[in-house]
Formats: structure tokens, C-alpha cells, sequence
């Protein structure tokens, strides 16, 4: 298990227990984190799984796919550090994660 912080748009945090091999969107789902709404299931057909990655953590999670990045692109809010949770792998790198989820998922 490795540990993922999520912060909404206000501020508040909350800290996670995460499987190693399962998804950043699936961490947030069975830990009841508000602001992720993950309508698809994690099949990457939507954007209500949308997070901001905290600027330290871009490179250990690697570039947006082509999939990911079209529905992306469905979010008014996308900025440079978007991503997709359910695209983000689980990994032991990934103990102490931060992402921020936006104001409303669309």
C-alpha cells in the first residue's frame, strides 16, 4: 500500500491508502474521495476522473495518452498538469502522491 493525498479545490485534504497496481481514480473511489466522480468505471470514456497533478510528482507519472488526452480535452478546466486518475497507475513511486481535484468534473 502506498499513500496518496488528494486535495479539493478548497483546500482540504485527505490522505489514502492505496494498492499498489490499481488505479489513482480506484484509490479515491473505495476511499470515498469526494470530487472524483469516475461515471466511466475507469475505461478512459469520460472525463469525471480529472485531477491535477501536484508539479513535483509530472515526471514519475509520465505524458497523457492519445485516448486520455481526447478526453481531456472534453474538461473546460484542463491545465498543463491534467490528467485522468484512472490513467495513473498505482506504483510504490507513487507513495506519498498529491493531486488536487477541480471545482466540478464534467
Amino acid at each position: 500500500m502506498v499513500k496518496i493525498v488528494f486535495i479539493d479545490h478548497g483546500g482540504a485534504q485527505r490522505t489514502v491508502n492505496a494498492k499498489v497496481g490499481g488505479s489513482v481514480m480506484q484509490a479515491a473511489v473505495s476511499n470515498g474521495v469526494p470530487g472524483i466522480d469516475a461515471d466511466c468505471g475507469g475505461s478512459c470514456s469520460c472525463a469525471t476522473c480529472h485531477v491535477f497533478v501536484n508539479e513535483a510528482w509530472r515526471s514519475v507519472v509520465g505524458e497523457v495518452n492519445p485516448t486520455e488526452d481526447a478526453m481531456l480535452s472534453m474538461s473546460a478546466d484542463r491545465k498543463e498538469n491534467s490528467r485522468l486518475s484512472c490513467q495513473i497507475k498505482v506504483t510504490e513511486e507513487l507513495d506519498g502522491f498529491i493531486v488536487t481535484t477541480p471545482e466540478f468534473q464534467y
